[in-house]
């Protein structure tokens, strides 16, 4: 499969770098680009709760990670190379511990997105050494 190099760097970003600003900008574009495609736009709901919940806003996070998990719970399992139905997963747990902070705050953690296409490891290795350049 071809994916696209915007994918292809929001997922560098999101996986690598732990750059969730940046992930927002290159998938905010593709999701123009493609028609405002509700599983872009769940992907990138995703990486803007964590934004958030890195700053520090609690309120944010949760509403813009149940945003997401909203809009990806439709898709397959496994799309578009990557894990899909994990990320909900984590995202969901990541949710319900914001509900329950005043009981049992916690730091901040990442999430990771499963790549399971040997080719889209390869993009991304390929789109992060350019990104570097």
């Amino acid at each position: 499969m071809i994916y696209d190099r915007l994918y292809v760097q929001f997922l560098v970003h999101f996986n690598w770098r732990r750059d969730y600003y940046e992930c927002h900008e290159v998938m905010e574009e593709l999701w123009l680009e493609e028609g405002r495609n509700p599983l872009f736009q769940g992907l990138l709901q995703i990486a803007v709760g964590l934004y958030h919940m890195e700053n520090g806003n609690r309120s944010g996070s949760r509403k813009l990670l149940t945003a997401g998990i909203s809009k990806l719970r439709p898709y397959p399992d496994q799309v578009l190379g990557i894990e899909l139905q994990q990320l909900i997963i984590e995202a969901e747990q990541y949710v319900r511990q914001l509900e329950c902070w005043d009981q049992a705050p916690f730091a901040f953690y990442h999430l990771t997105i499963q790549i399971i296409d040997p080719e889209l490891l390869k993009d991304m290795t390929e789109v992060a050494s350019k990104m570097e350049e």
